[in-house]
């Protein structure tokens, strides 16, 4: 922090004169100054003001000084050049010394204070860079000048700084000036540190009402434009200093205003917990309740109203640190106190003359102070209030339908708004408060709610607060934060609250509930998908553990769980709540229908076990345990395993595949050292992750697990694992080598497993400096070497597998070849073949070798010896002609002789009818055809 020992600050103190009185040998006139009308000072002219005011041959010439400085004033009235600062803030720690013993240097010391207010004037615009340090410098001399014993000039200090924010340009141009930019000096002086300069001033201004209202001006105003400013005020402890004066005297009520708008700008642009640890004292909190107090019960304007709540909102921050002594202070006994009036009568003298008129600012005031209830139930302490002050009697209050508001009562909008902040009010406080909510018959009153909010009523919501968001026209948010607070009554697993709940029918209530909004496909906002949510997972803590209820269950839930199963998996995605959904889907499903056996039978006739397998293929993989877990679970029914094996996915895979590919996938997220081809690569930590590996081991209590079996439940590999023991590791569809090589390391899981604990303790114990007794120590090594064998022949294994497929890649490849090969000699037969027939066709030489050959191998192929009674025929026949066959056969009409045709001579003639003349004998029918068929008959 600069101080008033600057650089261009007065150096030395004159000192005191004697009482004879100096002989001046030059009196310094107007035209040694310089001083022209309507021109501007140069340094150098100033400089001769300054050594006016501090020569020793001249500083007593007070008169003088006066008329000088009204002309520099004069010179000066339409801004200071930046290139003046120095000498011109000379002059003003001149004059503020000068003050203390003539009180005549006021005046002329708030006239140049008050240019100080007026931008800065620049000859080029790289001069506000220039001038940086020494603006900055000036800036903070302003407030080194509180330090002046007199009001007026304080109160132009103030006025000056709140013209930086409100600057007032002067309608006179200069000449070759220019002023600076106007956010030049808020800049400025945050770089000055004037702000926590002015804190400190406070301290000089106990007595001084006027000034130190101006003060906290100028402090509302810094604080407002900058952090840092507020950052330099808490430096200063503003916020302690300001609220333990809250309840002073105030004849303005300007005071409580101001300090109330300062600390609401440190809460909002400071360090709230800076500004909170300051506040957490008993003086500021009893300082606060007294106002706080007054306002309410004696304040009635539009503006005491909203300082009101100003206040409330200030204690409810100063609330939220736990070191606040609220309840030693007894400040959070009256604040409950009014927060359940006037729900709760009572006789307290405090809220015997209090009365609301249901304004806007009480109906913000009641919201406010249900917001402070909740941040009070944080503290355990408060507890106790409480329920001293029946704080869920007047909650409760609101929990019922919205009835006609009377002529005295809050409007239909603000008591539903009410009604939906104190049912969110209750989700928070009523978990703590179980004995209040049974006595106070809280399960009755929240099923009739939910009654009436799926009843058809003529209710049409108004959906203005933030609570009420998407319940314009409906009553869903009623439904939302009714099953919001009983999710949180409910989630606590206290047996009275649930049987009281089920023995009054709600879980039929809430699954008819359930069917409605799954029903309505055209619902899939948010608000929606958070009602099936929490209905998902109040049935789900209603019926764990309890065979009776997941009967109450039944088919009917069954069928809604198997319709959100079939859910796009693309939705997961949304941003709207899906995941959620579908995960409290799975968890209904493990403790709803798992366990009972008439349940599990039914979701096994709707497919469920198939829609679960297609939701583990296609869900994020933050949900792959829970889905595994609730699959693992099903397995003990010996009907799934069939239901398992018979599942196909994308690609024809099957759940045996699908599995591996988790596996795979767990192991590599997990960091775990396999080759390219997935085997073993150490036989000593076949399992071992890689964090496990970089953590050191560390000795621990006999009832903590290590690291080793804490594994077993982080990650999914013992579910898999146990999965396959159900399926077994034999006869699976699907499996590749690949495959194969992974489930050899699942089939040995758990004596992996095991070697793993046991070289977690042998580390230990060396680790410890501990040696166990000599059979200890033979049992730990064959342990070890027994475990170290079995990753040896898994690997041994593995490597057989991959060389059998490799022989089996290479056969195949061979064949492969085969087939080929085969193929080209079949296409050359047949390239020659062609050449053959086209060679025959085009040269008659070849086509008579041919014809010999053909010969030849006609007479080869013939046996050597006949048999007597052998009939053989000519192949030859001249009569025979080849033709090509079409679409259309002629046939002749049978000739009148067949003496003489082609035919006479072969077999077929010794089977014709007796001939007489050549000519069949023709009945008379056929006689009556011939003429009809007369010549040649085309036929198809």
């Amino acid at each position: 922090m600069l101080n008033a020992s600057a650089s261009f600050t007065v150096g030395t103190k004159v000192e005191s004169r004697k009482q004879v009185a100096p002989v001046v040998k030059h009196i310094i006139t107007d035209s040694d100054l310089g001083i022209r009308e309507g021109v501007p000072l140069k340094a150098l002219e100033l400089s001769h003001v300054t050594r006016l005011i501090e020569d020793p041959y001249s500083c007593n010439l007070k008169e003088r000084h006066l008329i000088v400085l009204k002309k520099v004033v004069k010179t000066y009235q339409n801004g200071i050049p930046l290139k003046d600062l120095v000498e011109f803030f000379k002059i003003l720690n001149l004059c503020a010394e000068k003050v203390k013993e003539h009180p005549d240097y006021i005046f002329p010391l708030c006239e140049l204070l008050k240019l100080c207010g007026l931008p800065f004037l620049k000859e080029r615009s790289s001069e506000e860079t220039t001038f940086v340090q020494i603006v900055t410098e000036s800036i903070s001399q302003m407030g080194f000048l509180m330090r002046v014993p007199s009001n007026q000039v304080r109160i132009q200090i103030c006025d000056s700084i709140i013209s930086f924010y409100k600057p007032k340009i002067s309608k006179q141009h200069v000449e070759g000036f220019l002023p600076t930019n106007p956010s030049y000096k808020v800049q400025m002086a945050e770089q000055s540190g004037l702000a926590e300069t002015l804190v400190l001033s406070l301290a000089l201004l106990e007595n001084q009402f006027e000034v130190k209202l101006r003060v906290l001006q100028a402090l509302q105003m810094l604080s407002g434009s900058s952090e840092i400013n507020c950052s330099l005020m808490l430096k200063a402890e503003v916020a302690s200093k300001l609220c333990s004066r809250l309840n002073d005297r105030d004849p303005s009520g300007e005071l409580l205003f101001l300090s109330s708008e300062i600390l609401w700008n440190l809460l909002e642009k400071g360090c709230k917990e800076e500004v909170t640890s300051q506040l957490c004292n008993l003086d500021c909190i009893n300082a606060l309740k007294e106002v706080f107090l007054n306002q309410l019960l004696n304040g009635f304007r539009h503006y005491d109203l909203q300082l009101r709540n100003d206040l409330l909102v200030i204690a409810t921050v100063i609330t939220e640190n736990p070191k606040a002594p609220m309840i030693e202070s007894g400040f959070a006994k009256q604040l409950i106190l009014f927060a359940t009036f006037p729900e709760v009568k009572s006789h307290n003298p405090l809220v015997r003359s209090l009365k609301l008129s249901f304004k806007n600012e009480d109906f913000e005031m009641k919201k406010l102070l249900f917001n402070l209830l909740v941040v009070m139930s944080k503290d355990l302490s408060a507890i106790q209030l409480f329920t001293e002050g029946k704080v869920l009697l007047s909650l409760f209050h609101y929990v019922k339908p919205n009835d006609k508001p009377g002529p005295r009562d809050w409007s239909a909008a603000q008591y539903e708004e009410l009604q939906l902040h104190a049912l969110a009010t209750l989700a928070t406080v009523a978990p703590l408060l179980i004995d209040d909510y049974m006595t106070c018959q809280g399960n009755t009153r929240l099923l009739l709610l939910l009654e009436w909010c799926v009843s058809q009523d003529a209710f049409f919501g108004q959906g203005n607060s933030f609570h009420g968001t998407g319940g314009r026209g409906n009553k869903k948010s009623q439904m939302r934060y009714c099953l919001r607070l009983l999710r949180s009554v409910v989630s606590l697993s206290d047996e009275t609250v649930n049987h009281d709940l089920c023995d009054q029918g709600a879980l039929d209530q809430l699954l008819g509930i359930l069917k409605k909004t799954v029903g309505d496909s055209q619902e899939e906002d948010t608000i929606s998908l958070e009602i099936k949510t929490d209905i998902l997972l109040i049935a789900s803590t209603l019926c764990e553990n309890d065979l009776h209820r997941k009967e109450l269950f039944g088919s009917g839930g069954v069928e809604i769980i198997i319709t959100l199963l079939k859910m796009d998996p693309a939705k997961f995605y949304s941003g709207l709540g899906h995941n959620r959904l579908i995960l409290s889907t799975v968890d209904s499903i493990w403790s709803c229908i798992v366990g009972c056996y008439t349940t599990e039978d039914f979701f096994l006739e709707k497919g469920g076990i198939f829609l679960l397998l297609d939701l583990l293929a296609s869900c994020p993989k933050t949900m792959h345990n829970v889905i595994l877990g609730t699959l693992l679970e099903f397995c003990d029914n010996p009907k799934i395993i069939s239901h398992i094996n018979a599942w196909r996915g994308k690609k024809d895979m099957t759940a045996a595949v699908l599995l591996v590919r988790l596996w795979r996938e767990e192991e590599n997220e997990l960091g775990v050292r396999r080759d390219e081809h997935g085997r073993i690569v150490d036989a000593k930590k076949p399992l071992l992750c890689s964090y496990q590996e970089e953590e050191k081991v560390v000795s621990l209590p006999a009832n903590s697990a290590s690291a080793a079996v804490m594994d077993v439940s982080e990650n999914m590999r013992a579910k898999i694992f146990s999965v396959f023991c159900k399926l077994g590791f034999e006869d699976l569809a699907g499996l590749t080598t690949e495959d194969y090589v992974t489930l050899a390391i699942i089939s040995r899981y758990l004596d992996f497993k095991l070697g793993e604990v046991w070289n977690e303790i042998s580390r230990e114990l060396e680790e410890e400096g501990l040696r166990p007794v000599t059979p200890d120590v033979e049992a730990l090594e064959s342990i070890a070497k027994a475990a170290e064998d079995v990753g040896r022949k898994v690997a041994t294994l593995q490597a057989d597998m991959l060389e059998n497929q490799q022989q089996q890649d290479l056969q195949d490849e061979k064949r492969i070849y085969t087939e080929i090969q085969m193929n080209h000699q079949q296409y050359e037969l047949t390239n020659k073949s062609w050449d053959a027939y086209v060679a025959r066709t085009s040269n008659y030489e070849i086509l008579k070798d041919a014809k010999s050959l053909q010969m030849k191998a006609i007479e080869s192929s013939k046996p050597k010896m006949r048999q007597q009674d052998a009939v053989f025929h000519p192949i030859q026949d001249t009569g025979l002609h080849t033709n090509f066959c079409g679409r259309l056969v002629t046939v002749d009409s049978t000739p009148a002789q067949l003496t003489g045709g082609p035919l006479a001579n072969t077999d077929l003639a010794l089977e014709q009818v007796s001939i007489r003349g050549g000519a069949l004998q023709k009945t008379k029918a056929a006689k009556e055809m011939e003429q009809y068929q007369m010549g040649s008959i085309s036929v198809k």
